[in-house]
């Protein structure tokens, strides 16, 4: 018996009928055969579930002959467990170098298929009509291709090593270029701060410079105003004394008392006070801080009084028509006032917008929020207890103040006036979008509800106001 036929047969003997594996735990049954002890459980155990003849209580077939062994009679083999520990760590022996179907060696390689076969694999119908090479001769030629496909692994590891440098090389420059830029940036708003504090002490140094002249001469005035009072109260009690006197007493010197008025010269000194005050509370940037809550506002057409013209210049077409019978329109729409909503509500954020406005006339215009709800069929004051947080705008003196409490009246305008909404803080603020400079807030706790912003005009002929794209005026 030859080498090859001896491994075959040893290789046999220590591999499992049930498994085709070598033995784990091998044990013997009473009639003489060998299975793995998890493997004749395992086996027994199925045949427990099956229906068929009755079984001895404990027996069960041997998988070999069928004959009935008890479970309890199974012995451990250890000659066994030794030769197949063995078989699994001889060279010559190891599963890997024989046919997994015929046992045999695999000593030919099937270059169509591509894998070992043994010599009867070669004679079957599969692998007939294949060429094939001796497993020798095939290693040698893989091994060239084998040496080529390492050569260029090799190539390209180093290739993604050199890259890996780089990478590393490349994140630590971003990370300094990044740690220098947050320093530079913490550098610059450090100026900023600096900036901003030395802007704020100069505008309030220049406030109250202007408060001080102004309470000077007040105070000169009204300094004035009690001297002057002190002295009319001494003539006055000097001629009430001399009035109470007998009629010879009071006629004594009579001429010199009464000339007593013609020689005093009384004066009303009268302090030029400004409409407002000169100094502007202006904080430089802050238009462009705001800007980045800037919000395309669009005016509801909807919304818009009957005779207010709405006029897209993107889309090149009016939005609103003035009905041709008169009809006020829809419940939505403002009929007691030249008025339109934007097309948006707002319940939470901060929210940026910019009007343009030519005024001519010495019409009011108004600006600002409102709620959703107000009253678009009566007219009502604008004011905060009515749903109304705008100022009005007029070219010229300002008006007179009604009875009724009235939004705030710039008689003065700026071209652009930026709004800003901060619904949170329960703020509306107004702005010379040109400068920045402040021009009004509302502050309050919160708002009672959705809000929209306002646009009112005056009448016809009074000029025109953007907001966005779209132009309204009133149609004369």
């Amino acid at each position: 018996m030859d080498a090859v036929e001896l491994a075959r047969k040893l290789q046999e003997e220590a591999t499992c009928s049930i498994c085709l594996d070598y033995f784990t735990d091998p044990v013997m049954t009473s009639c003489g055969h060998n299975f793995c002890r998890e493997c004749i459980r395992m086996t027994w155990e199925k045949a427990k579930g099956k229906k068929g003849k009755r079984r001895q209580k404990g027996s069960f077939p041997c998988p070999e002959c069928r004959e009935m062994s008890p479970q309890r009679n199974l012995r451990p083999n250890r000659l066994l467990t030794k030769v197949a520990e063995m078989a699994r760590q001889h060279p010559g022996l190891q599963r890997r170098d024989l046919c997994p179907a015929h046992q045999e060696p695999l000593k030919l390689f099937c270059l169509e298929e591509q894998t070992p076969i043994c010599v009867v694999c070669r004679e079957s119908r599969e692998h007939q009509s294949h060429r094939v090479l001796p497993v020798d001769e095939a290693v040698q030629e893989y091994k060239v291709k084998l040496e080529e496909d390492m050569k260029y692994f090799r190539e390209e590891i180093e290739k993604t090593e050199k890259m890996q440098a780089k990478e590393e090389q490349s994140l630590v420059e971003w990370q300094d270029k990044a740690k220098e830029r947050r320093e530079r940036i913490l550098v610059e708003f450090q100026k900023v701060v600096l900036f901003l504090v030395e802007e704020e002490r100069r505008l309030l140094q220049t406030l109250k410079k202007e408060e001080e002249e102004t309470v000077m001469r007040l105070q000169d005035s009204k300094a004035s105003l009690d001297r002057q009072n002190h002295s009319l109260h001494s003539l006055l009690l000097q001629l009430e004394d001399r009035s109470r006197e007998d009629p010879v007493q009071m006629l004594q010197d009579v001429k010199d008392t009464l000339a007593r008025k013609s020689s005093l010269s009384v004066q009303y000194p009268k302090v030029d006070l400004p409409a407002a005050l000169r100094t502007v509370c202006r904080v430089p940037g802050q238009i462009e801080v705001l800007k980045s809550f800037q919000e395309d506002v669009v005016p509801d057409p909807g919304s818009a009084y009957p005779y207010l013209l709405l006029y897209e210049s993107r889309q090149r077409c009016y939005l609103s028509l003035p009905p041709d019978g008169g009809a006020p329109g829809g419940r939505e729409r403002f009929v007691a006032y030249p008025c339109a909503v934007g097309q948006k509500s707002y319940a939470a954020g901060r929210h940026y917008w910019e009007v343009g406005m030519n005024l001519t006339g010495d019409a009011l215009w108004a600006l600002g929020v409102c709620r959703d709800n107000v009253s678009r069929r009566d007219r009502v004051p604008k004011s905060p207890e009515n749903g109304f947080w705008v100022v009005q705008l007029c070219k010229g003196p300002k008006p007179a103040p009604p009875a009724a409490p009235a939004p705030v009246t710039l008689a003065d305008p700026p071209s652009y006036v930026g709004v800003f909404l901060d619904f949170q803080a329960g703020e509306v603020s107004f702005y010379s979008a040109h400068d920045g400079a402040h021009l009004h807030t509302y502050s309050q706790a919160a708002f009672p509800g959705p809000l929209q912003p306002f646009f009112c005009l005056g009448a016809p002929k009074s000029g025109q106001m953007v907001i966005s794209t779209v132009t309204m005026w009133v149609k004369g």
